[in-house]
């Protein structure tokens, strides 16, 4: 703390300043600035004084308007929306809560009025907010009372059947429900019956990053990783049996960073889901659009090599109407069709700047080049790179080359332009089993603290996503390699040019699995 704080003469003066200046609106920043105290104390102090995270202290607030202006439903699985969103009574005041841009698409989409939306993570209400304005029934809980007084505010505007045919365009006289709103825990889902809910849509906290109560038993934010994730099996096992067979569940979740390297929340709380009878229809990506990219978080980037996190995940689950084996594969193993073989990737001449975020976005004139320039520019060193790309080939497989040059490289680059043509099953066990050999073979190839850049997509088969991506970072659980980064890459303004009419999402993103050698 600065010498700013030491002119109090007890904590509890200077709490009581910060806590007048909340009121008056003051930012979390100038008050860091003016007492010398970070931004987590300021957290935790209003979290012990409220009883709940907020970033606003004020009353009330009054509708201006009940829907987005030019509001259309999101088509690929690349979801980024520049301002949160301020319709009706939402607002960003509880620290960490979604943008109702995601619930209006996710309950547009999988449900239907009048049907009955579940959110086990309530926060400020922004669900039952949506649900109230799209005519379905919510019920809605959290773990701690004080958020749900403030849900109950957020909840309690008034709307007239006029001002409702306005915004849900429906022919059929719509209903308003008043969402149900309790006190109650995730992981106890006893007073609904089996195959009861339409749809579930909540926001979990993330592991131990911010606070949501002032350390209430039983509070999920509180747990690190591990526990976390035990904990959310039981949340987990309790909504499939809740959810009506053929019906959705969708979570937002995302990854967190220890030692300058990232931990895949986001792909193991999907493990939890799928581990309990879940299929994945759809793994759409949130973009962030609140990281700093330039002066200090720039220089810092390339100085450190690390990436601010700019993307969380927003699994759709989906319970399927009759059991289906995790694994379809098809008569007649064609291993043959896909091969890896060395060449040199093309790369834009000359780069404005490095990316420095895990959402890389290009457009689709030199998408590849500028991908490709990145990667080598930011992960191969001294020692240089090497490139394998596996793709379609009618004749046998290309063995890969052993011999001089392709020692003691400081990148391996591996890029999959097959997953864009429809692989089947087989096609990507084969791809699985040549890269556990290929980073078997890398142990001696690359250099200490060189790295390994895995370009990849998710498929879709048979209706459901196969996270290819995150089988990756299943596969690689060898001591040798680190996980550094996982990076999205997409191309500029593809939802706006889309006229995706089917049932499914476009899938219009790829993945950059970064994994460092460690010495």
């Amino acid at each position: 703390m600065s010498n700013q704080k030491k002119r109090f003469k007890t904590e509890k003066e200077l709490e009581k300043a910060i806590l007048r200046e909340k009121a008056r609106g003051v930012s979390d920043l100038e008050i860091g600035q003016k007492y010398g105290v970070t931004y987590r104390y300021i957290e935790r102090l209003i979290t012990k004084a409220e009883g709940v995270n907020v970033s606003v202290l004020k009353g009330s607030k009054k509708a201006k308007t009940f829907y987005p202006k030019n509001f259309k439903g999101e088509k690929t699985t690349v979801w980024s929306f520049k301002r949160r969103g301020n319709w009706a009574t939402h607002s960003g005041e509880y620290r960490g809560n979604w943008s109702p841009y995601i619930p209006r698409n996710v309950i547009l989409r999988y449900s239907k009025p009048r049907e009955v939306v579940l959110d086990y993570f309530c926060g400020a209400g922004t669900t039952a907010v949506e649900a109230k304005l799209l005519s379905r029934r919510c019920i809605a809980f959290d773990i701690n009372d004080k958020a749900i007084e403030l849900a109950k505010r957020n909840v309690s505007f008034k709307i007239d059947q006029e001002q409702l045919l306005e915004f849900i365009n429906q022919k059929a006289n719509p209903k308003i429900y008043e969402p149900k709103l309790s006190v109650g825990d995730a992981r106890d889902l006893s007073f609904l019956q089996n195959n009861s809910v339409d749809l579930i849509c909540a926001h979990p906290p993330y592991a131990n990053i911010i606070h949501y109560t002032n350390s209430k038993e039983g509070d999920l934010s509180f747990f690190d990783i591990d526990d976390f994730l035990e904990e959310m099996s039981k949340v987990a096992k309790e909504s499939f049996r809740i959810l009506k067979p053929g019906r959705q569940c969708a979570i937002l979740i995302g990854d967190t960073r220890r030692k300058k390297h990232v931990i895949p929340l986001g792909f193991r709380l999907i493990d939890v889901y799928l581990n309990v009878g879940f299929k994945l229809r759809e793994l759409v990506i949130k973009r962030q659009h609140n990281c700093k990219t330039t002066g200090f978080w720039y220089s810092n980037s390339i100085k450190y090599n690390f990436l601010l996190l700019a993307h969380e995940y927003l699994p759709i689950f989906e319970k399927p109407k009759t059991p289906v084996p995790l694994t379809i594969r098809e008569r007649g193993l064609k291993y043959g069709l896909i091969a890896p073989t060395r060449e040199k990737p093309p790369l834009k001449r000359k780069l404005d700047e490095l990316e420095t975020t895990t959402v890389w976005v290009f457009p689709h004139k030199d998408f590849e080049k500028r991908l490709n320039k990145n990667v080598i520019d930011r992960y191969s060193n001294s020692d240089g790179h090497s490139t394998l790309t596996f793709d379609f080939k009618s004749k046998k497989k290309i063995q890969l080359a052993k011999g001089e040059g392709q020692k003691n490289k400081g990148l391996l680059f591996i890029k999959s332009p097959f997953l864009s043509n429809n692989p089947t099953h087989s096609n990507i066990e084969f791809y699985f089993e040549e890269i556990r050999k290929i980073l078997n073979s890398a142990l001696s190839t690359i250099t200490d603290e060189g790295f390994i850049v895995i370009q990849t997509q998710d498929v879709r088969i048979n209706g459901y996503i196969e996270p290819l991506a995150k089988r990756i970072v299943d596969l690689i659980s060898n001591d040798d390699f680190w996980l550094k980064e996982i990076v999205v890459v997409t191309q500029e303004k593809q939802n706006l040019e889309t006229r995706n009419t089917s049932e499914y999402l476009k899938i219009n993103h790829q993945y950059l699995i970064v994994y460092e050698k460690r010495k």
